[in-house]
């Protein structure tokens, strides 16, 4: 072990270290001025990281697609795992994606759930929110997404939300007229059954019942006001609104660079959940 790995392993016994982190980054072929970069910080909650990130661009055809998305896991990895591997591909395959693409993602979502189901001996308990954002041709963003992981558009300095936060309190009935009920205990937030925090997600079979995996999906147009896009997991909307987060990295040009730096405003601001961002610029 060198001198750098031993002064390492005393700052993490007495807990001086930086949580555990990933990052990257990327471009497009299409257009120059697309780029994107993405960064992971695991959480204080005392279990193993268990948010995911997938971005990637990929030509199909004479067409590129800008692929991104967030999984956070709850009570499992392999289940966000399986979607990171899987979920894409799943949409991609579906034969009218290019014709209505908005119908295809959601038959992909409810397929991958159900297999995910069958699954479950293998994958395991619990289950993982997901939102996804396909950029079709540098022109054409189409998001998806169920659970809390938010998808943020930034036109002007304005931030506008594309996503739908899947709460409990806001499908009450729903759930109810499927037999379940949404319980809040004292300091604590609403819950599915008195156990989920989230209204829908993949996965979760013992919750299945009166939880839904069909997404909601936005379709916004890229144009000369679009600056950039925000993918995150709760860890940071649990600390900071959307106007927060775009004016915290509006100014940093770099996606990767502003990626990591709104994970590390949001451990400022005393987040504790595993915190996942990807950040895609616009020029």
């Amino acid at each position: 072990m060198t001198g750098k790995e031993i002064i390492q392993k005393m700052k993490e016994k007495i807990g001086i270290t930086s949580p555990t982190s990933e990052t990257g980054k990327g471009k497009s072929k299409m257009s120059k001025y697309i780029t994107h970069g993405y960064h992971l910080v695991e959480g204080k909650s005392g279990h193993a990281m268990e948010d995911y990130v997938f971005a990637q661009f990929k030509e199909v055809d004479e067409n590129e697609l800008g692929l991104f998305a967030i999984f956070d896991g709850h009570l499992s990895r392999d289940i966000p795992d399986y979607l990171r591997s899987h979920l894409f591909n799943n949409i991609l395959n579906e034969p009218d994606f290019w014709t209505a693409t908005e119908k295809a993602i959601r038959r992909a979502y409810r397929i991958t759930d159900s297999t995910i189901l069958e699954k479950a001996k293998d994958l395991g308990k619990g289950g993982s929110t997901a939102v996804t954002a396909i950029l079709i041709n540098c022109q054409k963003l189409v998001v998806a997404n169920v659970g809390d992981s938010r998808a943020v558009i930034c036109k002007n300095g304005v931030a506008k939300q594309l996503s739908v936060d899947h709460e409990p309190e806001k499908e009450r009935k729903t759930i109810e007229d499927k037999g379940g009920f949404v319980l809040k205990f004292p300091g604590d937030v609403p819950r599915v059954d008195g156990q989920l925090a989230v209204a829908r997600a993949f996965g979760d079979k013992s919750l299945k019942e009166h939880l839904s995996s069909e997404p909601d999906v936005a379709v916004d147009v890229i144009d000369d006001e679009t600056e950039f896009m925000i993918l995150a997991s709760d860890g940071i909307w649990k600390v900071m609104s959307n106007q927060e987060a775009v004016n915290c990295i509006r100014d940093i040009k770099d996606a990767r660079k502003a990626a990591k730096h709104l994970n590390e405003e949001a451990l400022a601001r005393n987040s504790t959940d595993d915190i996942s961002c990807i950040v895609v610029r616009f020029g």
